[in-house]
């Protein structure tokens, strides 16, 4: 339970982090072009998740929703949970719910077997 809680959490703050429109959060977020295109960092939910992951490590002491040790080890391995899973989820889930996007389309003369596709249509 302490990974789920731990996920939600890192998904959560990054969400509220990278698309926030609450004035503070958006004076403080920086341009995608600042600090020599760094500030991209605070846009990219991948990016920003990484950064969520070992804060939260941080705080695990504080709180009884998670405990993980402070290590250099667990840095890593809780910024790249965080990143990998803060990303995935905010690409499945937008503000409308479930995103399906189609991205390919395909044509009738790029199928494989036009004796097939004759017979299905």
């Amino acid at each position: 339970m302490d990974l789920l809680y731990f996920i939600l959490a890192a998904y959560g703050l990054t969400q509220i982090l990278v698309y926030s429109d609450q004035p503070l959060l958006k004076r403080w977020r920086p341009a995608k072009d600042g600090f020599a295109g760094y500030g991209k960092v605070f846009h990219c939910p991948m990016c920003m998740g990484f950064h969520v992951g070992w804060f939260l490590m941080l705080l695990s002491p504080f709180t009884e929703l998670f405990n993980f040790d402070i290590t250099v080890t667990n840095f890593f391995l809780l910024g790249w949970l965080s990143s990998g899973t803060s990303y995935v989820l905010s690409m499945v889930f937008g503000d409308d719910g479930i995103k399906h996007v189609q991205t390919m389309e395909i044509s009738s003369e790029h199928n494989m077997d036009q004796e097939v596709d004759a017979s299905a249509g």
